[in-house]
């Protein structure tokens, strides 16, 4: 014969199995806005160049192909991203440089970029610490800049920021995914 106090155990017990069993099948759902920055499934990425007393860096969440067609379809043409994943990434500039044409002051700013399939429409916003570009406002442009978008024969993975090495005082700053690429001539001033 079962005692009261052993029937309350068992239920305690069954309660507290699915109520952990909830917990875990609600943080496998969550986006990554909800998770902390080291269980992200687009972990953090950061690349940086110093070059003539001027320093550059871009934060960025880096998300996967992961077998999805990225642009046209998960990143629409013509719509404004967020270029990463994530909160909006970052770009922090100690002097001032010459983005393609343009004179940039040194700042911190929100990188954004609308993918077209021909070329990418890089932003550089004053509103820093959005999340995504889900609040974007155009009014907060400090720039926008246009830039040719090269096709890749092999797809790449993970988004990737890079700049390349400098020479006579300019870098490339790469945005790649899947089969694009798109450069960015930047000149140390």
């Amino acid at each position: 014969m079962k005692s009261p106090f052993s029937s309350v155990l068992l239920s305690l017990f069954i309660a507290s199995v699915f109520f952990a069993a909830a917990c875990q099948s609600q943080e496998d759902n969550t986006d990554d806005s909800n998770n902390d920055i080291g269980h992200r499934k687009s972990p953090i990425a950061i690349s940086a160049i110093n070059h003539a007393d001027t320093y550059i860096k871009v934060v960025y969440g880096q998300p996967y192909k992961r077998g999805r067609v990225i642009f046209g379809e998960l990143e629409a043409w013509g719509e404004i991203w967020r270029t990463g994943a994530n909160e909006a990434t970052e770009i922090i500039m100690t002097d001032s440089v010459v983005m393609g044409d343009e004179l940039v002051e040194p700042s911190t700013y929100a990188l954004f970029t609308i993918p077209q399939p021909d070329s990418f429409t890089v932003i550089l916003n004053h509103e820093l610490g959005q999340w995504g570009a889900f609040e974007y406002d155009s009014t907060l442009d400090y720039k926008r800049m246009k830039f040719p978008v090269q096709n890749l024969e092999s797809p790449v993975e993970a988004f990737t920021i890079e700049f390349s090495e400098p020479q006579d005082n300019e870098t490339v700053m790469s945005l790649r995914w899947d089969t694009v690429q798109v450069d960015v001539p930047i000149r140390f001033e």
